[in-house]
């Protein structure tokens, strides 16, 4: 008969989850886990096989959860332009206080292409970002609020690019000013004539 579990796995992953997020998961030590979740090291390796195997984890909460918020910000009755502001405001302003930047974006900078399942995650989060931008867009056109000078993908992948590197200022400590100006003409471009 096994033993029942002594603690909260959820609780503890979204714990783990902001350790990793802080630190980088080279800089996190296994201390750092257990301190944080308070829960024993032998407990932790009874459901996550090591640290990597809790990153990893991690990772993937992180991306579900965000694409979920960003799901529901796009289902939600609003034009296809407000619904475009409203997701770059929640991407700048989630982590204000903190300037941790994106957990992903952390990631891939820190890993490269030297671990396919960490670039495995973050190519499947930015594919399903511009999935929900790109329906957004095409909404957009269909309703001549945004340009169809460039396709519907294209545009996706340059709004996705614009908030990836928002990310990253963000966590280099640009200033509020310098990114709204980045988000001011990235919207500007992606406008139609008419809607300017």
């Amino acid at each position: 008969m096994s033993r029942p579990r002594e603690f909260n796995v959820d609780r503890a992953l979204h714990q783990s989850l902001e350790v990793f997020w802080t630190k980088g998961f080279k800089s996190t030590t296994f201390e750092d886990l257990t301190r944080t979740t308070k829960v024993k090291k032998q407990s932790l390796y009874c459901v996550f096989k090591n640290k990597r195997d809790l990153f990893l984890k991690a990772l993937v909460l992180y991306r579900e959860e965000r694409i979920s918020i960003l799901e529901e910000m796009a289902s939600r009755e609003m034009s296809p332009l407000e619904k475009l502001e409203t997701i770059f405001d929640y991407s700048q302003y989630q982590n204000k206080e903190t300037c941790r930047g994106c957990f992903m974006v952390n990631s891939a900078l820190e890993f490269g292409n030297d671990d396919q399942e960490v670039c495995r995650e973050v190519s499947l989060m930015f594919d399903q970002i511009e999935s929900i931008l790109e329906k957004i867009i095409r909404e957009g056109q269909e309703q001549g609020l945004v340009t169809k000078c460039q396709s519907s993908k294209e545009l996706a992948a340059y709004l996705n690019n614009a908030l990836s590197g928002m990310r990253f200022m963000e966590k280099a400590g640009a200033s509020n000013e310098q990114i709204n100006a980045i988000l001011h003409t990235s919207f500007a471009l992606i406008k139609a004539e008419n809607a300017r």
